[in-house]
């Protein structure tokens, strides 16, 4: 269960990537966020964004609707 959602669906590169780091400048160091996209090159994205930023990517979900959990590390 994530303390944070934020849905992407419908969104294409590189939107919500610009929307996940924007929503992490409000979250705190241990905080996690749930996104929901259904852009196809969303988990090539949101790997490199973490890598990238330090964070950490606890989960991905593959589907119609791609879910990412990541967690504030730094």
């Amino acid at each position: 269960m994530s303390e944070f959602q934020l849905d992407c669906c419908g969104l294409n590169c590189p939107m919500p990537i610009v929307k996940i780091a924007k929503a992490f400048r409000d979250l705190q160091i241990g905080q996690t966020l749930e996104v929901k996209a259904t852009d196809p090159a969303f988990r090539a994205d949101v790997e490199a964004w973490v890598r990238k930023t330090g964070q950490q990517l606890i989960r991905y979900e593959e589907g119609p609707v791609k879910i990412a959990l990541i967690q504030k590390v730094k």
